[in-house]
């Protein structure tokens, strides 16, 4: 694949004017007010793929937002990677915190910044532009077929449901996904395991209405002290969650799988001053890498009642509230950790107030075997274009569709993102850098090539 090199070079200007009109697009899944905004995505993803050479292509109606499909049957006895991705991004507030509007995509000091730029508009944009590459010099080596989803970042309710219909569709025999981080650009790296989901939001309601905090308070329960009570007892002295049975299917990690992954480069210091923090925090018997891959957590996503606007209003809420997420690690049920939060949180609540727990999402953790097809595939293409053999690596975060595709369609899953922990995915000023889209548009065809030859 020589040519490849060449075809990045001849076609970077085009690369970042097609990515910067998929940016444009305001497709945030969690907000019915960019409803028509995520359709438009869609269409976008299907009009891109039709332009490489995809003649097979539709866009697959499901309860909430569409699947994008397409597929390239070259020979039924060639291997067949399913490509998946999504095109929703996050919410992009607050505003006021972005240097440029979150959906006018701006290229500064090589670095895209826009939202989706990483998660993952920029990711599933390199597969279409590798892919294009491949199509267009006739070198795709084997069968692909790709399926780009819309409500990811709202727990793909919907995609198990398309799934389980669309078995014969989607069958495959590896599933390539571009939604994770290297360590660094000078750092190759690959997740060989994704942590699970539970995430859910809690109210506390007091008095039927907002009361005068001189008359009433100090006599009547106050939702928002309750509730951060009630947080606060989530955890111990040690850092550990409380919730009676949490840790009863926690899969440890043996010393040697723990010293593997600590043979991946970190520095605590650089850590540090990345997020502006003087001291780390975290479970005991730890370290901070681990405690943000291998271990469960529980933390308050977001809080809110009473009076926050300008100025002064004493008054006692007559309700708070809270989202909560917990990350699971191996083994742990998200269902089943719901129940036990769902149990524990109302336990702990005095009969001064009512409490109700209200479930939206969760997922399972996830775990690649490292002496897999698939992953010494993954691990031969990016050695050959970063000039060094990447780190295996556990993601921190969440895709909840992949254990499920492995449970329904019987296959693994690569995670062979080319982002990084820095590119502020979620946050404001997210961005991406040129150097990792366009590596990941080299890096993608000899996945293909490898596995293929693998396969064989």
């Amino acid at each position: 694949m020589q040519n490849i090199q060449n075809f990045i070079s001849e076609n970077k200007t085009r690369f970042i004017s097609e990515l910067f009109s998929l940016l444009k697009i305001p497709s945030v899944s969690a907000d019915p007010a960019f409803k028509k905004d995520v359709f438009d995505m869609a269409d976008a993803i299907k009009i891109q793929l039709e332009t490489i050479g995809f003649s097979d292509v539709e866009i697959c109606s499901t309860a909430g937002y569409p699947v994008v499909y397409a597929q390239k049957i070259i020979n039924s006895s060639l291997p067949t990677i399913l490509v998946y991705g999504h095109y929703d991004v996050q919410p992009a507030t607050p505003l006021d915190l972005w240097i440029s509007p979150p959906f006018e995509p701006e290229l500064r000091e090589e670095k895209i910044y826009a939202r989706g730029a990483c998660d993952d508009k920029g990711q599933v944009f390199m597969h279409l532009k590798a892919l294009e590459f491949m199509i267009s010099n006739n070198s795709l080596p084997c069968n692909v077929k790709i399926m780009i989803e819309g409500e990811e970042e709202v727990g793909s309710d919907n995609l198990p449901i398309f799934v389980r219909n669309n078995k014969e569709k989607l069958k495959a025999d590896i599933i390539l996904i571009s939604d994770t981080a290297i360590i660094d650009n000078e750092i190759p790296s690959i997740d060989c395991g994704l942590r699970g989901l539970s995430y859910v939001e809690v109210e506390v309601t007091g008095p039927g209405r907002d009361l005068h905090s001189g008359v009433y308070g100090g006599a009547v329960a106050n939702p928002i002290n309750i509730l951060c009570d009630m947080i606060s007892k989530m955890h111990d002295e040690n850092r550990q969650i409380t919730i009676p049975h949490f840790y009863d299917d926690v899969q440890d990690l043996t010393q040697a799988e723990r010293q593997l992954l600590a043979n991946a480069p970190f520095d605590l210091e650089n850590y540090k001053k990345d997020l502006h923090i003087s001291e780390i925090l975290g479970e005991k018997g730890f370290s901070t890498t681990e405690r943000a891959s291998i271990r469960p957590t529980l933390d308050v996503n977001g809080i809110w009642g009473g009076y926050i606007g300008e100025g002064a209003k004493t008054v006692l809420p007559s309700k708070a509230s809270a989202k909560i997420s917990m990350r699971l690690v191996p083994n742990q049920d998200s269902k089943t950790i719901t129940n036990l939060f769902q149990s524990y949180f109302e336990s702990i609540s005095p009969p001064s107030v009512k409490v109700i727990v209200k479930p939206h999402h969760g997922g399972e953790a996830y775990v690649t075997p490292i002496d897999s097809i698939g992953y010494k595939a993954a691990e031969k293409a990016m050695e050959l274009t970063f000039g060094k053999k990447p780190v295996p690596t556990r993601g921190g975060g969440s895709i909840p569709i992949v254990a499920l595709f492995e449970k329904e369609l019987g296959v693994k899953s690569i995670l062979m993102g080319f982002g990084l922990d820095t590119d502020a995915i979620h946050s404001p000023n997210e961005h991406y850098g040129v150097f990792n889209l366009l590596k990941g548009i080299e890096t993608i065809p000899y996945f293909y090539k490898f596995y293929t030859e693998m396969s064989k």
